[in-house]
């Protein structure tokens, strides 16, 4: 019969199994491995380590640096938050104005169905339509492919912008950083003509002149009103 091992939890003495309190084992024999009557042979002797060493030493060490991996995982993580906040990034989308502006069938539509779901949901307006963007002068192989005058529909949220990429479909698309706002939304004056057709056959209404005024910048549209 075995004997009996006792743990005693916060005590400084280990507990031990010896050959006293296990009789010698004879030797099982092995054979093949998968045989389910035969076992592999087991070796006694042994010695259980103590629990007083483990309760102390967990005891012994602060709580502050048992959870210092979590504590730096949530650090990086807020850390990488603000770093984004911080990056005053951009994301944009060109185009003439001709087709923005005037010939692209639901552009108008898409806009003003966010800006009213924006104040519904009493969020801060987060787009904007540039005309002329000064910005473009960053990107040298995009202006080469536009015809001007342009129109920038610009955003810091990227997925929106990557969702009308597909969505208007014959526009660039690209990102800047910029210092402040006005930096990131600073245009050329430019005064917008566009010819009406001869004969409108679309069964829905021709675009107003002048619809994407809700959607200039603040200081374009002071700069409007002078």
């Amino acid at each position: 019969m075995l004997g009996t091992v006792s743990l005693v939890m916060g005590s400084s003495s280990a507990a031990v199994a010896t050959s006293t309190h296990f009789p010698a084992l004879k030797s099982l024999p092995t054979s093949r491995i998968g045989h389910h009557n035969h076992f592999p042979t087991l070796s006694f002797p042994f010695v259980l380590p103590s629990t007083s060493i483990f309760t102390s030493s967990f005891l012994s060490s602060p709580l502050s640096s048992l959870s210092s991996p979590f504590n730096t995982a949530i650090a990086a993580v807020n850390s990488d938050s603000a770093d984004k906040q911080e990056s005053n990034k951009y994301y944009f989308l060109v185009a003439n104005a001709k087709f923005m502006l005037d010939e692209e069938e639901h552009f108008k539509e898409l806009l003003f169905e966010r800006l009213r779901n924006f104040s519904e949901r009493n969020k801060e307006q987060n787009f904007w339509l540039v005309i002329e963007p000064k910005f473009l002068d960053k990107f040298p192989n995009i202006t080469k492919r536009l015809r001007r005058p342009a129109v920038a529909l610009v955003s810091t949220d990227s997925t929106w912008i990557t969702f009308m990429k597909l969505r208007l479909d014959r526009v660039l698309a690209e990102s800047y950083e910029a210092n402040s706002i006005e930096e990131a939304l600073a245009s050329t004056p430019t005064n917008l003509e566009f010819e009406k057709p001869e004969n409108w056959v679309a069964p829905y209404s021709k675009y107003e002149y002048g619809w994407w005024e809700a959607f200039l910048p603040p200081a374009t549209k002071a700069e409007a009103k002078v």
